[in-house]
């Protein structure tokens, strides 16, 4: 056996058992990852009040990432308590890592937080109208991505583009599965797109089909009651004005999960 043969030997049987080892390692890897979470999230991190113990909750989740820098939902579990205390920029710089690392599971989220936390709604757009071509109009916490945009859009003053995807999404969910099944913040925001065009009958009728599936909902009021007095009906005007101060001292305003954090546009606010 020459000296080459035996060396050409030597590097295939290394290279075979590197193969196997890298096989092992991914089948293994998914459960190595989900005892890594368990660990440091689960077991450590959610255990903290990260509100009054935000370096203890950090703590538990930088040793699960020392182990493993590459799970996205570590980075993104980094990140979120930052957003929810206002430190966006903090946080933006960990979710960036978690979208790196699975952006289908995290990008939308993160075109979210632009959009409802930090309120940079150009660079949302950027992030929404990316997710649509990578993944299409999914949804982020319980609305399409259009929906977003259209948000976003209504800040920036578009008006008439916020009508338009509002309108799609609105008719979408409607021939899906019945009038009954549209959310009514989605109409909530619909009318508010005709009321900015001072199309004061056109966003009364959107407010009413949002009022029937939420009778008490105190921001459609107030926007409802605005459009009437732009119209002359004083009357009404001051009825649903006070009906929406009582509406929202009673709790009844936008019943997405997130105004606990955070304002949402043209949201309502009475002292």
């Amino acid at each position: 056996m020459t000296k080459n043969f035996i060396i050409l030997l030597t590097f295939f049987f290394i290279n075979c058992q590197s193969q196997t080892s890298n096989d092992e390692t991914a089948v293994d890897k998914k459960a190595r990852q989900a005892a890594i979470v368990q660990e440091h999230v689960y077991d450590c991190a959610d255990k903290m009040n990260y509100t009054v113990m935000m370096k203890e909750y950090q703590n538990c989740i930088d040793a699960g990432i020392k182990k493993d820098s590459t799970i996205a939902y570590l980075w993104q579990q980094k990140a979120m308590p930052y957003f929810k205390a206002r430190k966006y920029e903090v946080g933006m710089q960990y979710i960036n890592k978690a979208v790196k690392y699975d952006a289908a599971r995290w990008q939308p989220y993160r075109a979210f937080i632009k959009c409802i936390f930090a309120k940079t709604y150009q660079e949302a757009i950027i992030d929404f109208e990316d997710c649509k071509k990578k993944f299409g109009n999914n949804y982020e916490m319980d609305h399409s991505y259009d929906f977003y945009l259209a948000l976003c859009h209504l800040q920036l003053c578009n008006y008439l583009e916020a009508e338009k995807l509002l309108t799609n999404y609105v008719l979408e969910m409607k021939n899906r599965n019945g009038e009954s099944w549209v959310h009514p913040t989605a109409l909530f925001y619909y009318g508010i797109s005709l009321y900015e065009q001072r199309k004061w009958n056109e966003a009364i009728t959107v407010f009413d089909r949002a009022l029937a599936l939420y009778p008490n909902f105190s921001d459609v009021k107030f926007y409802k009651g605005i459009c009437s007095g732009r119209l002359g009906n004083i009357g009404e005007y001051n009825r649903l004005i006070k009906e929406s101060e009582e509406d929202y001292k009673r709790g009844y305003t936008i019943n997405e999960d997130n105004t606990v954090y955070e304002m949402y546009p043209y949201q309502k606010e009475w002292k």
